[in-house]
């Protein structure tokens, strides 16, 4: 149950505001991000995730695609869509009270398109552990059609929790 809620925490930043691009918008962004000890670039790329279930070596979240996550074309950017493997397969594997686990490799395979409103579910497993190092696999897909937008292995190296 701890784990669980350190991992809603760690994804889940707030709810979805308005896509108006407006001054009280900028505003609220930056005094979220200074007040919960997290960078802009966090706040901005995962607003609106939601945690929807957590077991030992597991995450599934729902994410629907916002505006400000898109291309010209009005899908998914790629860039969001490797941010969504980066965040949620280090949420996995991240231990409470140790400094975060650094990303070491990410291979993404890009399969299918996101349009702008579609719901995405968004899977981490972990893959393996061998002492620091750790592998999770990420799948995105559309939560409608089930189809797989995309699949990320993600490894990452960190510090392991004390055995005393």
């Amino acid at each position: 149950m701890i784990m669980e809620k350190k991992i809603v925490e760690y994804l889940q930043l707030s709810d979805e505001v308005e896509e108006d691009g407006g001054e009280a918008q900028r505003l609220e962004l930056e005094e979220e991000f200074s007040r919960e000890g997290r960078s802009f670039y966090e706040v901005f790329s995962l607003r609106g995730i939601r945690v929807n279930r957590v077991d030992p070596g597991f995450i599934s979240c729902s994410f629907k695609v916002p505006l400000r996550l898109t291309d010209r074309d009005r899908n998914l950017a790629n860039g969001a869509i490797a941010n969504l493997v980066d965040e949620v397969g280090g949420a996995l594997v991240q231990i409470q009270g140790l400094p975060p686990c650094v990303s070491v490799d990410m291979s993404i395979a890009f399969l299918s398109q996101a349009k702008l409103g579609e719901e995405l579910e968004v899977t981490s497993r972990l893959l393996g552990e061998r002492g620091r190092y750790k592998g999770t696999l990420v799948v995105v897909r559309n939560q409608r059609t089930g189809e797989v937008i995309a699949e990320g292995r993600h490894s990452l190296f960190g510090r392991q929790a004390s055995k005393l």
